[in-house]
């Protein structure tokens, strides 16, 4: 093995449809006893729910067949505790079929892990030139013209050495973006390094970023940092703004000049990395608040993205719930079929705070309680039918102080724009699904001033 692991501190089983069947906890971390559960009944994902099925080593063993080592797994226990992890993942194979797998797990969660030994595991899980970036272009699940053309945008200058600073709120997509620009461009087999800048401490920041040499403090080796380790490749830093503005400025210089000299060295290397960053605060206005220096953010934001929120581009909310439906009855094994209308309604007036990852985890959360059929309005989170009510309320607050043929024309130009983003700009269908002649729909879109 190309590897071995210094301890092991859990060991999980699956069968092929995501069920564990056998779960062994070691590790304090994971639990304050060793436990063993034989056939514990539970599905992957309620074991720990904060892990996404795309970053699961365990369901992509499953999916390909293929061995995996080393893969550097982020997520969060039963009790919201982060969790890193080192993994082994083997297929279990009967029959010549891919029947489940075994992993193996060393806990990797220890800070001073992160500055010490994960830069060496970083490093030896890219010899083999593997990029870590999973995500392409065709995960990125729109219909949205303002997206279609970000997406082109980013497909022209994924080639370029240039500096990209991608803003968007959080849940948007900020990293799929990321992995996709790294994955189209001529550094795609080279390495794809992330860091969040806002999961480090001050004290261990410059170390990770910069690396280390022997005696430039107590306990310190030899240590390439993640500008290094990214030689070649793409380094993304999510939440740029948390970065100390002190490193800010050594950042800014390893960005002017091309070299990185590690801390307590007396010389510099020269490396050649593609920095992405990204922020999900507007950059200008972290500026003005003095928490990103100006001459950075001017150097970083070479090719700025910025990236819509989802109530912006509601016209994704039917291909998006379609994709969700899809990925989740192949994961649980279910059969649903779609939404009612109501709650596809419902879906096109919230305010989707946490974006696509909100949807996706609301869309998750009903398939959990839904087998088949559809998706209802009594199946969706509690937070998220009471946000509504608290809407609807103060909707009728305001009509209240409005005349009737006011609330009227504005509740019927609603329903008029909704239908016609259903039908996707198709008029002939909407007047259709609104069983009115198309002529009236068309004399009603002038009158709304409704915009197609």
């Amino acid at each position: 093995m190309a590897f071995a692991m210094k301890q092991i501190d859990g060991i999980t089983v699956i069968n092929n449809s995501g069920k564990v069947v056998f779960h062994a906890k070691y590790n304090p971390r994971f639990s304050k006893d060793s436990t063993f559960l034989r056939d514990p009944d539970k599905n992957l994902f309620e074991l720990y729910p904060g892990l996404q099925p795309e970053d699961s080593t365990l369901v992509e063993c499953v999916k390909n067949g293929k061995r995996i080592y080393r893969e550097d797994q982020k997520f969060y226990d039963c009790n919201g505790n982060l969790i890193n992890t080192d993994n082994v993942t083997l297929p279990i194979v009967k029959g010549g079929k891919v029947v489940g797998a075994i992993e193996l797990s060393r806990d990797i969660t220890s800070i001073n892990d992160l500055a010490g030994d994960c830069s060496d595991e970083v490093s030896v899980g890219h010899k083999d030139g593997k990029s870590y970036a999973h995500f392409t272009y065709g995960d990125i699940i729109t219909q949205n013209k303002v997206m279609i053309e970000i997406i082109e945008k980013t497909k022209i200058i994924a080639d370029s050495i240039s500096p990209v600073l991608i803003y968007g709120e959080t849940g948007t997509g900020k990293e799929l973006f990321a992995q996709s620009i790294h994955n189209y461009s001529d550094r795609k087999n080279k390495p794809f390094i992330a860091q969040n800048c806002a999961a480090l401490p001050e004290s261990l920041f410059e170390s990770l970023l910069f690396g280390t040499v022997s005696g430039a403090f107590t306990g310190a080796h030899n240590k390439p940092g993640l500008f290094e380790i990214a030689d070649g490749g793409t380094l993304y830093l999510d939440e740029i703004n948390s970065m100390p503005l002190n490193l800010q400025s050594k950042l800014l210089r390893v960005l002017q000049d091309r070299h990185v000299r590690r801390l307590g060295d007396i010389k510099s290397s020269k490396i050649d990395v593609r920095i992405i960053t990204s922020m999900n605060i507007n950059p200008v206005d972290a500026v003005h608040k003095n928490i990103l220096r100006e001459d950075l953010f001017y150097r970083l934001n070479v090719v700025g993205i910025k990236i819509p929120p989802l109530r912006e581009r509601r016209d994704d909310i039917p291909v998006l719930v379609n994709f969700f439906i899809r990925k989740y009855n192949d994961l649980f094994r279910h059969n649903v079929k779609g939404i009612e209308k109501e709650v596809f309604d419902m879906f096109q007036e919230c305010s989707w705070n946490g974006n696509v990852r909100e949807l996706e985890h609301v869309i998750e959360s009903a398939i959990n309680i839904v087998r088949d059929g559809y998706i209802h309005f009594r199946d969706l989170p509690v937070y998220l039918i009471d946000e509504m009510e608290e809407k609807m309320i103060n909707v009728d607050k305001e009509n209240d102080i409005h005349s009737l043929s006011g609330v009227v024309e504005e509740v019927e130009r609603k329903i008029i724009k909704r239908s016609i983003e259903r039908c996707m700009g198709n008029i002939s269908q909407t007047a259709k699904l609104l069983n009115i002649p198309r002529q009236t729909l068309q004399y009603k879109i002038q009158k709304y001033n409704i915009k197609i």
